[in-house]
């Protein structure tokens, strides 16, 4: 499994609108093969910024069968007029993995 990291600025002003629109793309990534899961998460520090974690079998889930599937267009229509500027998207495997148990 990996882990798609994307750090997300949207355009002030914006966040409540492009939550709202996540909430709509969110159902067309997770039909995608290889999806696992993911997280959105806003920055405390930074109230227009996001971070977004998704997990996927294989990086091609992703970069293949998510980018150039047939949902990706919605996808992009939905959220890439949030972005400034434009997110690097990198892809991570764990390398190192630990947790707390809450008793």
């Amino acid at each position: 499994m990996i882990t798609e990291h994307a750090l997300l600025d949207v355009l002030p002003g914006s966040a409540e609108e492009f939550e709202w629109a996540f909430g709509e793309a969110r159902e067309l990534i997770s039909a995608s093969p290889g999806f696992r899961g993911l997280e959105l998460l806003r920055c405390l520090d930074t109230p227009s910024r996001y971070l977004l974690l998704v997990r996927w079998d294989t990086v091609e889930s992703h970069t293949v069968g998510f980018r150039q599937g047939s949902s990706y267009a919605r996808w992009s229509e939905l959220l890439h007029r949030f972005y400034s500027p434009f997110p690097v998207v990198s892809h991570y495997e764990s390398a190192l993995s630990t947790s707390s148990s809450v008793v």
